[in-house]
């Protein structure tokens, strides 16, 4: 059996791995930072941070009843993302409540929406 050189085998790799997170379209940020569970405990646990896709993606899906598919356009990103954004958040928003942990809210830039083709 031949023995293969490692030198022409292997492929090398430079930089970041993958390819960069497409900017995600927010049409309202929240007017609020966090919340605090209450009564506060004396030692602070550490906090549970939410980015703003991910309340984006729960305000669309469970408040204003969107769909996936509807939520992924809005937000200029595929349905798959919608799903993980919003599965993301609900993990965190529960883990905070049955931990009693504070939950900060990430501001992120606006993205203006994308122009509408007709």
């Amino acid at each position: 059996m031949p023995r293969f050189n490692r030198r022409w085998c292997h492929r090398r790799r430079r930089g970041r791995i993958g390819r960069p997170p497409k900017p995600v379209t927010i049409g309202v940020t929240p007017p609020i930072q966090g919340f605090n569970p209450f009564p506060f405990p004396q030692i602070p646990p550490e906090p549970v941070v939410l980015e703003a896709a991910e309340v984006e993606a729960l305000r669309l899906v469970d408040l204003e009843k969107c769909s996936f598919s509807e939520a992924g356009q809005r937000m200029n990103v595929s349905r798959n993302t919608v799903w993980r954004l919003a599965e993301s958040a609900r993990r965190k928003i529960i883990m905070a409540i049955l931990e009693g942990r504070p939950i900060l809210i990430r501001k992120a830039e606006l993205h203006p929406p994308p122009p509408q083709q007709p």
